[in-house]
């Protein structure tokens, strides 16, 4: 038999072309050819945090309204002295445990024509979630305000984001958190922040004669409104009580993170002379549009 001669440089080259197929298929540590893991830990893997609210404080709310805005919502009434007025205008304020996160300021004033209450109340909203941005919790918050105000079918705006409320245990179904300082922070107030209650047992909530501004469709019924800070909407009931008659407004806005709720009420014993839901709301607004453009200042 004729044995075959052996050529070392074929030897070689095929070995050589061998190994070049192998390094091709399965790629080195350093070359650009293999896959990279993006789960263990790499940087670029990692989802920038929601951006951080607008508002790092709050005002002090007691001075923020023009003395001649609390005028016009609390007219002076009686015989009372200039040092009890200006003790009047000047509001109390109420107790929070934050104020970088809860303020909030009451006056009360009697006049002629009935007993008249205003607070104020602010909330910065933070976010603890880095996947929810301080804004979209804060919206989240005034939609469950909303909601709550049950306005009339077609005027809500707003529907709560679940995955804003995802960043921390405890958030209750109004929207205030019940242990961790958001929501109702220490003011010992409802989150719709007014003080009107609702109309005892066997009672109307409205008169008859007193009805008809305040049904749906109305220019007075309670609405969205629009051109108030980033969302808004009013509410307004009137309550009968077999002491008298209180017709209660509360304007909510929201401007970035912080929420805003004006509660202003009118008191009257005189069931005959029901407070105007015209002047009342209008006042309120008026009082809103200030503190916003305060907010843009």
């Amino acid at each position: 038999m004729q044995r075959r001669s052996f050529v070392p440089g074929a030897a070689l080259a095929t070995a050589a072309a061998l190994a070049a197929t192998l390094t091709s298929c399965t790629g080195s540590p350093g070359s650009g050819s293999g896959a990279v893991d993006t789960k263990s830990g790499d940087s670029a893997a990692t989802s920038p945090s929601a951006e951080p609210g607008k508002y790092k404080t709050l005002p002090e709310p007691c001075g923020l309204p023009a003395k001649g805005t609390l005028r016009r919502l609390l007219p002076p009434g009686g015989t009372e002295s200039p040092q009890d007025a200006e003790k009047v205008y000047a509001g109390t304020a109420e107790i929070t445990y934050d104020t970088d996160r809860r303020v909030g300021c009451r006056w009360k004033r009697e006049a002629p024509d009935g007993i008249r209450h205003l607070s104020l109340d602010f909330e910065r909203v933070v976010s603890y979630d880095p996947a929810v941005s301080d804004d979209d919790k804060a919206q989240n918050l005034y939609g469950k305000k909303e909601l709550a105000a049950q306005l009339p079918a077609g005027q809500g705006s707003s529907t709560p984001t679940p995955s804003a409320d995802k960043d921390k245990p405890g958030t209750g179904a109004d929207g205030g958190r019940t242990g961790d300082g958001d929501g109702d922070q220490g003011t010992g107030k409802g989150t719709d922040g007014g003080k009107a209650s609702p109309a005892p047992t066997g009672s109307p909530s409205t008169p008859a004669s007193g009805s008809a501004s305040d049904a749906p469709g109305s220019s007075t019924a309670p609405r969205v409104l629009d051109g108030l800070g980033d969302a808004a909407f009013l509410n307004d009931k009137l309550i009968t009580a077999d002491s008298g008659v209180h017709r209660d407004v509360t304007v909510v806005f929201r401007s970035s993170n912080v929420i805003v709720t004006i509660a202003y009420d009118q008191w009257s014993a005189d069931k005959t002379k029901l407070p105007d839901s015209r002047d009342l709301q209008d006042k309120a607004q008026a009082l809103a549009q200030e503190l916003v453009d305060r907010f843009n200042e």
